[in-house]
């Protein structure tokens, strides 16, 4: 399944993307779809304070709301509830506020680890909580706890018919570091005990190809994490040192994540003369360049899809307008070429407001219905579910172009 930088100002956090989040995890594993990524530290610019008369009429009425209604008022609730509405009244998809339960699960993604049991579940139909795969070397991998088990009791409470959110938020919340779960598996019930521990959501996967005597590299980015860039470097420094002859970045169903992630990972590439990516706000724009001591010498084929977004779709056009040798195979991307600021509430819950554009090298703005247009498009995008590997037409494209 495919899965901020802070400024010196501790409150603010820069990002792109739109939030679309589901929970399917046990813990505090939360599978977040996140259209965007964040803006770099270098956005540091001080803020214009602007003074306008319509304060006057916001703190008269909240002033009047405190001092007249007949219950007591929780004031930074009022403040956050009158920020959400700000938000909505830009009617901008991207400019949203979250909750304190909405940031935490998104920052658990982003972060790329947490502290639980290493499961991501989901429900079955007749409403039993079901172990959709287990994160490897995670505690409840250790445990013995296998896909398809199905979750019967936790600490002696029956969960059938939970939610998979309500089982995650009552494992994540609980103060006991030990569970003891009643599992059905194949018709027979056992018990495991499952200790709490640090787990890391692996981003990144590789593998090498071997076709028509080519040894062809593949990654794939499930999301751009924090830990991303660390996992990124040793998978490419693998296969390089496998003597691989070209390679297969793949970035579908890939949403986004941190710009600082892709930004270092774009910077192993391209060198101090090649402009990754651009950023604009109002007439001001900033290029970003690279700093790798040479650019790579095999070719690059990028796999990316309707769902390939923010920072997917700049990790593509950051390849593709820099390098002769690379090949864009798939889809049209998604479209997404703005940036937000996220903002902390006094409250734990958090804004975020569009701010900036970002444009591809060449300074294209791929935003909305434009997004990347592939070299060579192939319709068909089933790939692996768990452990079933269906048939791949698009990576089997990327294979032939570079076994050629």
């Amino acid at each position: 399944m495919k899965f901020i930088n802070f400024l010196k100002n501790k409150n603010r956090e820069y990002k792109i993307g739109i939030v679309e989040e589901f929970i399917l995890m046990t813990s505090a594993c939360v599978l977040c779809l996140i259209l965007g990524f964040s803006l770099s530290h270098k956005n540091s610019n001080k803020e214009e304070v602007v003074y306008d008369e319509n304060l006057i009429t916001f703190i008269d009425n909240y002033n009047y709301i405190i001092n007249n209604y007949y219950k007591d008022v929780d004031k930074k609730q009022l403040v956050d509830d009158a920020i959400a509405g700000m938000m909505k009244t830009l009617d901008d998809p991207y400019s949203v506020y979250m909750s304190e339960e909405q940031t935490k699960n998104i920052n658990i993604a982003l972060n790329g680890e947490y502290k639980g049991l290493g499961l991501m579940i989901s429900k079955d139909k007749d409403g039993n909580i079901i172990v959709a795969s287990v994160f490897k070397n995670s505690a409840a991998d250790k445990a013995g706890i296998l896909e398809g088990d199905i979750i019967k009791k936790v600490n002696d409470t029956d969960i059938k018919d939970m939610e998979p959110s309500d089982f995650s938020n009552y494992v994540m919340k609980s103060t006991d570091n030990e569970f003891k779960m009643i599992i059905i598996r194949e018709g027979e019930e056992k018990e495991i005990t499952v200790t709490k521990s640090n787990v890391e959501i692996d981003s990144v996967s590789s593998k090498v190809i071997e076709e028509n005597n080519h040894k062809i590299g593949y990654i794939y980015i499930s999301m751009f994490a924090a830990n991303t860039v660390e996992q990124f470097s040793k998978k490419l420094s693998a296969l390089e040192k496998d003597e691989i002859d070209s390679l297969i970045i793949d970035v579908r169903e890939d949403s986004g994540g941190y710009l600082t992630t892709v930004d270092l990972i774009l910077k192993k590439f391209m060198t101090k003369k090649e402009v990754i990516y651009q950023l604009k706000k109002d007439k001001s724009v900033t290029k970003e360049f690279g700093k790798a001591k040479e650019n790579k010498k095999y070719k690059i084929i990028l796999l990316g899809n309707e769902n390939s977004a923010s920072a997917s779709e700049l990790l593509i056009a950051g390849i593709r307008e820099n390098y002769d040798n690379s090949i864009f195979i798939g889809k049209k991307t998604y479209g997404k070429g703005t940036a937000q600021e996220m903002v902390s509430l006094d409250t734990n819950n958090k804004y975020k407001i569009t701010t900036k554009k970002w444009l591809t090298p060449k300074g294209n703005w791929i935003n909305d219905t434009e997004g990347i247009v592939p070299d060579i498009e192939v319709d068909t995008e089933i790939i692996s579910f768990g452990n079933t590997e269906y048939d791949d037409a698009q990576l089997k494209r990327a294979i032939e172009e570079l076994a050629k």
